[in-house]
């Protein structure tokens, strides 16, 4: 049966009806990394395992004084908005000096949040326009999932908290479709991402055509049954099989994705959370946590069963006026933004900027507790950045941007530091180091001058 499971692959599936479910690293799949390391295989690490890939993104600036490390190298000391994820220091570096030059307004005028959502994972300049006639570039995400797709049963995955949008209006005669699509596949098409839980959880545990995994819900939906109800038996057969290590690991593995079930029919009996270029109500404090924690969880599967290797998360657009009642906050976030040094806007700035310190850290340390099949952690094994095309929101700067870069990328990255480039820097340098490490070979990426060697 080990020989069995061994010839399954890691994108092995339990199947049922209309269901397919990968499972996760087993100690079963450790021999095959060991064969044929000479050639190093695209995505993946020095020791054989997956290698990750993610982008997160967040709008409209940060409170910069909160922002900013104190001192340089390992022995700096990080701002405030990163006392959420204090105790992950040793497993993230902050970078100062990276800009995008293509988000500054140069003949373009007003548009800053749309140029600078465009941007951020393109390195390219937004055509201006709010017709059909949009260009701008292939974004990073789409570079990688172009050669290494093949190699998982989704070659990328996007999501969002946002509703999608590919046309109209958005922000100074700038197309809506470049305000709410982080990754794009050509120079005119967008990645529609994806912001209903429900529909990320089938599309990763769907088995079939969109028609057959949308029967599959019918059906589980008419029996009030879960998703596991239709692969019982296989696990149970399978699970006789495994060593006792692996058989933990398996438990554990369908009672996650049991309990995600569970959270997901929960926010869907209270409805999800409204768009967020409007305030969430007061009478659903936690229902924006909630959603982006369920995203993050469906990342986080994702990873650990290697359905796919590269992903991208909006955890909203720029230009974004949601307001954050659970924290106290009920002004709009563009509209404070534009704070003109006003105290009281700045400290709403730092608790929005807080709470999605918090987010992120809950999903760092997810992917920190989740072992791999290499025995090491997806963390240790994932390059993901986290930040925003805008530093300060009143000045809407495209410089010294706020970007985080957490993972060992697999050994090859050296996390626990404040790098200050000390000069304007290309972000696209640090995306083609990460196309580096995946084993794609490209020369250049957007504006990029060459890959970054001070990571």
């Amino acid at each position: 049966m080990s020989r069995q499971i061994g010839s399954m692959g890691r994108r092995g599936f339990l199947r049922g009806v209309g269901v397919s479910m990968a499972l996760p690293a087993l100690e079963s799949f450790r021999p095959l990394l060991a064969a044929g390391l000479e050639s190093r295989p695209i995505a993946t690490t020095a020791s054989g395992a997956p290698l990750r890939m993610a982008y997160m993104y967040i709008p409209n600036g940060v409170n910069v004084s909160n922002w900013q490390p104190k001192g340089n190298g390992a022995g700096y000391e990080l701002g405030s908005t990163f006392a959420p994820v204090k105790h992950l220091k040793e497993h993230f570096q902050v970078f100062s000096g990276f800009e995008q030059v293509n988000a500054t307004s140069g003949k373009d005028g007003p548009g800053h949040h749309a140029r600078g959502n465009a941007t951020f994972l393109t390195g390219a300049r937004a055509r201006k326009t709010a017709g059909a006639d949009i260009q701008l570039g292939i974004s990073i995400d789409q570079v990688a999932a172009m050669k290494a797709g093949a190699v998982t049963r989704l070659p990328s995955l996007e999501l969002s908290t946002a509703g999608v949008r590919k046309s109209g209006k958005c922000d100074s005669g700038y197309s809506c479709a470049y305000q709410y699509n982080l990754s794009w596949r050509s120079e005119t098409q967008p990645m529609t991402p994806e912001s209903n839980p429900r529909s990320v959880f089938e599309r990763l545990f769907g088995a079939g055509s969109a028609k057959e995994r949308a029967d599959s819900l019918g059906q589980r939906y008419a029996s009030k049954r879960s998703l596991l109800d239709f692969i019982q038996n296989d696990a149970k057969a399978l699970h006789r099989h495994l060593g006792k290590n692996d058989q933990q690991k398996l438990d554990e593995y369908l009672t996650g994705v049991r309990e995600i079930e569970r959270q997901i029919e929960k926010v869907e009996s209270m409805g999800l959370p409204p768009d967020p270029g409007v305030g969430a109500p007061s009478g659903k404090p936690d229902s924006f946590k909630e959603h982006l924690r369920l995203l993050m969880d469906m990342m986080v599967l994702a990873f650990k069963t290697d359905s796919t290797r590269i992903s991208t998360f909006m955890l909203s657009h720029e230009g974004s006026n949601r307001s954050f009642q659970e924290i106290g906050v009920s002004a709009g976030h563009h509209s404070i933004s534009h704070h003109q040094g006003n105290k009281q806007k700045l400290e709403m700035i730092g608790k929005i900027d807080r709470f999605y310190m918090e987010q992120f850290g809950y999903f760092l340390d997810k992917m920190k507790a989740t072992e791999d099949v290499d025995g090491k952690s997806l963390l240790h094994n994932s390059m993901i950045v986290y930040g925003g095309c805008i530093k300060d929101g009143n000045r809407h700067n495209n410089d010294n941007l706020p970007i985080v870069l957490a993972g060992n990328g697999g050994g090859a990255f050296k996390p626990g530091r404040h790098v200050d480039l000390g000069e304007d820097v290309p972000l696209t340098n640090l995306y083609l180091r990460m196309l580096e490490e995946f084993g794609v070979d490209e020369k250049r990426f957007g504006d990029s001058t060459g890959a970054l060697r001070k990571v």
